[in-house]
């Protein structure tokens, strides 16, 4: 086994380790890196080594399952219809608010690396629907800025459910208010 390969059952135990603990948690960013580290059977030093932090490892996490859940959606029908890209990003960003929903032990944990680590750099889903929308009329920057602006106040909003719920009485579990909402955010974001 070469050490490519060594690497990747590391980062697989890692990962799988991480997933468990969370679930078994109350609490998700009660789970510590010497936690996830010794479930995994390896040193915590391998945490920042293999995802640079652990807030990164949790991010990972949540992505793969993800991308579980979007296999079980109408992502690729909503993709490659004829929708206007302001219509596919309403109803992608519906997608991805649900399974924030669903996974609210996730969404606590990668909250603040979404928000305030994640690397920009990286193409998000949302920037080429935001491109097509302008049709030239922003600059790839606006777009990417927009498109940025999108996805971080949905998970504000999301990780502040209840407390919309409790001040201002808006149900984010109702799937036509949280619908409503995407739509005022989107339309809000990309006008015409």
């Amino acid at each position: 086994m070469n050490k490519d390969e060594k690497l990747q059952i590391t980062k697989d135990k890692l990962i799988e380790s991480t997933f468990g603990l969370m679930e078994e948690m109350d609490d998700p960013m009660k789970v510590t890196s010497r936690e996830i580290a010794q479930a995994a059977g390896v040193k915590a030093g391998m945490i920042n080594y293999c995802f640079g932090s652990r807030e990164n490892l949790i991010y990972q996490v949540f992505q793969r399952q993800y991308k579980d859940f979007i296999k079980d959606s109408d992502v690729k029908k909503i993709t490659e219809s004829e929708l206007e890209p302001k219509e596919v990003l309403k109803q992608l960003h519906f997608i991805v608010a649900n399974c924030l929903l669903q996974n609210p032990k996730f969404t606590k944990a990668i909250t603040g690396f979404v928000l305030f680590k994640r690397d920009l750099s990286k193409e998000s889903f949302s920037y080429p629907y935001v491109y097509k929308h302008y049709r030239g009329k922003k600059t790839e920057e606006e777009c990417k800025l927009i498109a940025y602006e999108l996805s971080t106040m949905m998970q504000l909003i999301i990780y502040r459910r209840d407390d919309l719920l409790n001040d201002f009485g808006i149900d984010l579990s109702d799937d036509v208010v949280l619908k409503h909402y995407i739509d005022m955010r989107v339309d809000l974001l990309l006008k015409d």
